[in-house]
């Protein structure tokens, strides 16, 4: 990344049913004022699309993505595979394997294509707003203040004593 430069973080997923989950990606980042945006790209039912997303995301300021994916979950390692930014995947649970498919199919990423591999469902999702906010605030001094004042108010919240 270049120093000084506002990038932004791009949350995509696979379909509509996946945004239950990666719309708390959306909160966390509200939160600490990162800017993104959101999409649905399907590695499968619209290859043409994550394509021209993957080659153009770059040069579309984006700095982070985050990619969750069900069943197969093939669209972050998809997308890995077409560009040099940062991927976070993010697995959502499914039904009858209760994400262990969508985990196991994003992490065991061939050498080469790198994917950051989340917890499973809405843990996975806010984490992976968290670890996107982190690497862009590696050149944004603002959003860096925002993370560490967040996760300060994170370690004040937890008692000292149970009640």
């Amino acid at each position: 990344m270049l120093k000084n430069k506002s990038y932004k973080v791009s949350i995509v997923m696979g379909s509509q049913s996946d945004f239950k989950t990666m719309k708390l990606c959306q909160k966390m980042l509200r939160l600490l004022n990162v800017k993104f945006e959101t999409k649905i790209i399907s590695a499968h039912r619209t290859p043409k699309r994550m394509y021209e997303y993957a080659r153009n995301a770059e040069r579309n300021g984006i700095g982070v993505i985050i990619a969750g994916a069900g069943g197969s979950a093939h669209l972050p390692g998809m997308i890995s595979s077409l560009t040099s930014l940062p991927v976070l995947g993010v697995p959502i649970e499914s039904k009858k394997l209760k994400g262990l498919d969508s985990l196991l199919s994003i992490a065991q990423m061939p050498k080469g294509i790198p994917v950051g591999t989340l917890a499973i469902g809405e843990d996975g999702a806010i984490n992976s707003a968290l670890l996107a906010a982190s690497i862009i605030s590696l050149n944004d001094t603002k959003i860096k203040n925002n993370l560490k004042k967040w996760l300060s108010n994170q370690s004040k919240s937890v008692k000292k004593r149970p009640k």
